[in-house]
């Protein structure tokens, strides 16, 4: 009799595995982006919320937390129940903060449960139309005949355009001095007018600003030429090796949550981000689809911490 109870004990506890993951999603699911609506965090949120919403068969709603350089978002899921019905779209500031940061309360990707690599979306180094280089390799030369007098803008201390331009330095032993802005549109707009020379943009943005002619594109950082501009050289090709960089998002649940609502949400956004009318879209927008597996995303996350951490402390980048 003992033995036929235990028996039935361990059936039921079988049953019981996949009864629970079952019961997600319960309820509404709430994805979190931690910047304003309308920037790229916030647009790939609102391309993959309504398919996941008809994967999931329940509510999706996505929640705008900026603020404090994306931490407030990241600390609200951080805390969340580890359920899957909060998530977060990580971002480059994801991987980079713990570097930028270390006297300022952040989160890490240790805090979070791995989800999907998204997209990913290169940077494109823009000049201003009449700058007399034609290419990187006069750039370069240009910067090394008269170190610290050229300039290049960026969005802000610390943001990716700025890691980018001091990677690109690193790489090319180039003096050339930071001008930040409050944001890329201002950047974008002074490089345009001629009041700066050169900006490392991301490529959603400041391909569009290079199409209409008010900036000329000489290079993509990604590893292979973007097909929304296939007419424009890597940084690579052009003879600047090592300085790969990407913006990128993330699908990010609380640490804890159940590796079977983790791989319940992985596989919807797979077949999500394989459908060809999201790759167009994203392609629009010059960004790569991924829809990583969430070990491929705990590596990735991995290997951008320790690249940019050693960009911030040998570039000696700061923020206020």
């Amino acid at each position: 009799m003992r033995r036929r109870s235990v028996l039935l004990g361990a059936a039921a506890a079988g049953l019981a595995a996949p009864a629970l993951a079952q019961q997600f999603p319960s309820k509404p699911v709430r994805i979190v982006v931690p910047y304003t609506a309308g920037g790229g965090a916030d647009t790939t949120a609102r391309l993959i919320g309504p398919k996941l919403q008809e994967a999931l068969g329940q509510t999706v709603v996505i929640d705008n937390k900026p603020g404090a350089g994306g931490t407030i978002g990241d600390d609200a899921v951080a805390k969340a129940a580890p359920d899957g019905h909060t998530l977060l779209i990580g971002a480059f500031a994801h991987a980079v903060n713990p570097s930028l940061m270390a006297k300022m309360p952040f989160r890490t990707p240790d805090d979070f449960a791995p989800v999907s690599l998204l997209v990913t979306v290169p940077e494109l180094l823009v000049v201003t139309p009449t700058f007399p280089a034609k290419t990187v390799a006069e750039l370069v030369a240009m910067a090394k005949a008269e170190p610290g007098k050229l300039s290049y803008a960026s969005s802000g201390n610390g943001s990716a355009q700025h890691l980018a331009a001091e990677l690109f330095k690193l790489r090319t032993g180039t003096d050339i001095q930071h001008v930040p802005y409050k944001g890329g549109s201002l950047a974008v707009a002074d490089v345009a007018a001629g009041h700066v020379p050169f900006y490392f943009g991301n490529m959603s943005a400041a391909l569009p600003q290079a199409r209409a002619g008010r900036v000329r594109a000489l290079a993509v950082t990604s590893p292979q030429r973007s097909p929304a501009a296939p007419e424009v050289p890597t940084l690579a090709e052009a003879g600047v090796s090592g300085c790969e960089i990407s913006e990128w998002n993330a699908l990010l649940a609380p640490a804890g949550t159940p590796p079977a609502t983790i791989e319940r949400l992985h596989a919807e956004v797979a077949k999500i981000l394989a459908t060809d009318e999201i790759k167009a879209k994203f392609a629009d927008l010059g960004a790569q689809p991924i829809g990583s597996t969430p070990p491929e995303l705990t590596a990735f996350l991995r290997g951008e911490m320790a690249k940019w951490a050693e960009v911030v402390k040998v570039a000696n980048v700061k923020i206020e």
